[in-house]
């Protein structure tokens, strides 16, 4: 593409290729051809007859929400599939969707999360930092022992799932 039609700015309503889509997005083109194989509900761009891709004002739409959900909230593809199937691509878009457990299967805490608690409260406890206080060390090793287990655990479980 020439630089002069670089400049050019489509309007809204306008098909892009998946170079100016990506290029809008900031994303590189085998990411869209990737989230195409995966978000096929959403993501449906014309071919051309020479098998180039034109992404539709509603792709655009599915690819932002993807990317916001992926790229900018850290979900994987699976979990922001599952959002966007429960809440829609206008929620997403618009920050409204929520994230929430309908499995009343799951505990309301897993070890992870527990985790994640007692390290933010020990790094929260100072202001400035962590103190030199004895306290401060009996929690950093605690947590360190939580993390040897959690470690165990999971090298436990690669080896019976390996066998």
């Amino acid at each position: 593409m020439s630089a002069a039609a670089k400049r050019i700015e489509k309007s809204a309503d306008a098909y892009r290729s998946i170079g100016e889509a990506a290029d809008e997005l900031g994303l590189q083109p085998h990411v869209l051809r990737y989230w195409e194989g995966k978000f096929t509900k959403y993501l449906k761009p014309m071919k051309r007859p020479d098998g180039r891709r034109m992404f539709r004002p509603e792709d655009m739409e599915a690819l932002r929400a993807i990317q916001l959900l992926v790229h900018e909230r850290g979900m994987t593809l699976k979990g922001a599939q599952q959002l966007i199937n429960e809440q829609g691509i206008e929620k997403v878009l618009a920050g409204q969707a929520i994230l929430s457990a309908n499995n009343s299967e799951a505990p309301s805490t897993s070890p992870a999360r527990e985790l994640q608690e007692t390290i933010r409260s020990a790094f929260g406890a100072s202001e400035g930092g962590l103190s030199k206080d004895g306290d401060s060390r009996g929690r950093l090793e605690s947590m360190l022992a939580d993390l040897v287990d959690i470690k165990a655990r999971l090298d436990k479980a690669r080896l019976s799932k390996a066998a």
